[in-house]
Parts: C-alpha cells; structure tokens; sequence
C-alpha cells in the first residue's frame, strides 16, 4: 500500500490543476481522501473562473419539465423508488395526449427542454420514441428534447432488433436533440453490479454514449453517489468518463447527485454525506479538464448545498423542473421556484442566468429589480410520487392515470 501524499504534496497537485495542468486517476484520488476541503474549492473555483474567463460572475439555470411516459420497468434497480414491475397492477402509462398536454404546460411557463423519462418497458422500443418524439417536434418545434440514455438505447434496441447506432439515428431524426445521461449511475462493475444488476455494464455504457457522440448528438454525464461505493470507484467513474470525452468531446456536462434513501430495496443503508458531495465537485471540476460544465445538484443535496456548489467548481444550477417525480419518490423533497433559485444564485455573489439546453445565456438577471416574477414557475412538483400532487392546476395539469 502506498504512502499517504504529504499536505506539501496534495498543495503541490492542487497548484498544478489550479494552473491548468492535467492531474492523474491516482492524485484525484489522494485529493479527494485526503486535500483539505477549502483548499479544493479554492483550485477548483480557479480552474472556473479561468474556463469561463470574462463570464466568471454568472451562474446558469435552466427551466424544464421531466415528462414521466410509463413507470413499468424490467430492470428494478436496487435504489429506484419510482418503478412497478411490469405486470403489476400499479403500472401506468401516459398516452400522447397527455405527455404533448404537458409540453404545453411547459411552453407557458417559459421552459426551453423536456426531459423525456421512464422505466424500461417490455414493450417499448424505437417505433414508441420515433412516434412519440417526431409528435412532440410537431406541435412544440421550440421544445428541446434532451432525454434518456445508453439505457434506453441498449433496451429499445434489443426490443427492435436493430443495433445501437441505428436507434440513436433514428430517434434523433425523430426529435431528439440530445442525450441526458440517464442510466450511468457508476460506472465501474463492482458498484454497479451491487446496485443495477440487469442494467448493461458501464463499458457498454459508454461505448454507447461514444457511438452517439460520433453521430452527432451530445449528451450530459451523471454519477449517482452513496450506494455503498468505494472513493476509488468515484473516481475510476470520473477516468472513465474523461477517457471517452478525450476521443469525442460529446459530453456537454458532469452531475454527481445523491441517492434517495426511501422506498427503495437498498433502504438508506448508505448515504453520501454534504461534505462528499462538495468534494466530489470540486474533484469533478479539477479533474475533468476536458468537460465545460459542472452542475450543483440541489435537489438531492438541499438548496445550500446547491449554492455551495458554485464557490466548488460548479457553474450551473441545474433547472427549475416543472415537474419531477423519480427522485421524489425516493424521497428528494427540495422545493424552490424561479424567483428563489435567482436568489439563492445572487446570494453565492453571482449574476444568475437563465441557460439553454446547450448553456447559451437566454436571460441575464443583472438587476434584481427586472427579475422575473412569475411565481407558477414552480419546481419539483410530482403529480405522481406526491398524494393528490398536480404542479399548476390553473393550467389544467392531468392527474396520472393508472
């Protein structure tokens, strides 16, 4: 077993990321165990404001909808809370009318991007996304379709019988714009192995996500923390992901979240504590040189945590969902708006803005006094995981139908 690095050692490292340089698996790894945590942030906010030199003082939002097609699902992940087994009488499906009646709620409320998600249903595969994705595209041509995953590809293609790269071709022609990063969870095999059994390995994952990219559409990156993985496996996950961004560049975005101890097989026996989190940011930011933008993720951490994010490396501050109910049913309850998230962004003494899918500045908030004020801008509101849950009734939400 190796020496533990020095505090000389670890500052050593820490000036090199700060000033540019490209840091190892292993010296990740010795930063993460072992920097002190103000040091980290310190580096990994100087690797920030010199990637996004002159924008340095803006923090970026997003406003979105996760539009929840089916909760049937054959892959029964051991921390999922919001699946029902296929056959089992607690299976919904919203039909068309409904998902393109919530794209619509959307488009009212100034959201630019749906998020398109669901379990993996035995009878889904691409014809659903071509149909149900290419109708979106007509009716909401502004919306961007910024969904799914290597998951779904791998599972629509083994219903279709057609290989990966045809999948991804044709429900982009449909309406995708670009991938989310669903399904990474981690990455390396122990962890997810423990956690994802029936999910496709995290080789496949990527090799997936690296086919996409060589088509042409992006994707973000995702790491779901405290299941019971190791601090090496944290950071194998990062190599992994800085590996494939070296050959394509596709990866738009880094966003660690933490697991949801409720409803779930796994039943909180892990956890990621506040401080990991922060590490984890930091690291990511230090790290993945070759990745522009690293997402604070308040809704499963907490609305500080959130803006503590953005003084560890993070730039933006994830979305305004309209509504959401995956996590929520694993018992993620921070709630915030519009009004609140620019907030808590000009508290962290940054200039809020709204973002595109594709983090292009919409809306700059530089004087509070020109904020917005439309408070049915709401975020996190399940209309399946919260009991008589509706997000905007005044506009008509439809109530899940089972």
């Amino acid at each position: 077993m190796s020496q533990p690095a020095s505090n000389a050692e670890l500052q050593s490292v820490l000036d090199r990321a700060a000033d540019g340089g490209r840091i190892t698996a292993e010296e990740a790894l010795d930063l993460y165990r072992s920097a002190p945590l103000h040091a980290l942030g310190v580096a990994a906010d100087t690797v920030r404001r010199r990637r996004y030199a002159g924008t340095e003082h803006i923090a970026t939002y997003l406003i979105e909808r996760n539009i929840n097609y089916t909760n049937a699902c054959v892959t029964a992940c051991k921390f999922c809370a919001f699946y029902a087994a296929p056959k089992s009488d607690k299976v919904w499906v919203r039909d068309l009318e409904e998902i393109l009646r919530r794209c619509a709620e959307t488009v009212e409320l100034g959201g630019t991007q749906i998020m398109f998600q669901g379990g993996h249903h035995p009878d889904f595969g691409v014809e659903y996304y071509e149909e149900h994705f290419s109708a979106i595209k007509k009716a909401y041509p502004q919306l961007v379709i910024h969904s799914l995953g290597a998951s779904e590809v791998e599972h629509m293609s083994r219903i279709s019988g057609v290989s990966a790269e045809e999948a991804i071709r044709r429900i982009h022609n449909a309406g995708l714009d670009s991938f989310a990063g669903a399904g990474a969870e981690l990455l390396p095999a122990r962890a997810r192995n423990a956690i994802a059994p029936l999910k496709e390995s995290g080789e496949r994952w990527l090799e997936i996500m690296e086919i996409a990219h060589g088509l042409g559409v992006e994707s973000t990156s995702t790491m779901l923390m405290g299941t019971g993985e190791t601090n090496a496996e944290r950071i194998e996950h990062l190599r992994m992901i800085r590996d494939v961004q070296d050959r394509t560049g596709g990866f738009r975005a880094f966003i660690p979240y933490t697991y949801q101890p409720e409803n779930n097989h796994l039943k909180g026996r892990t956890q990621a504590t506040l401080f990991e989190y922060l590490r984890m940011i930091a690291i990511a930011r230090l790290f993945l040189d070759n990745v522009a933008h690293i997402q604070g993720s308040w809704l499963t951490t907490g609305k500080e945590a959130g803006q503590l994010s953005l003084h560890y490396g993070a730039d933006d501050l994830g979305s305004v969902m309209l509504e959401e109910n995956v996590v929520s049913s694993a018992g993620a309850r921070h709630r915030s708006n519009r009004m609140e998230l620019i907030e808590l962004i000009r508290a962290a003494g940054r200039v809020p803005a709204q973002r595109a899918t594709t983090y292009e500045h919409l809306a700059v908030h530089e004087d509070p006094a020109e904020d917005p004020v439309d408070d049915r801008v709401v975020s996190h509101l399940a209309s399946t995981a919260i009991e008589g849950g509706t997000a905007h009734p005044e506009l008509r939400l439809v109530e899940a139908r089972r």
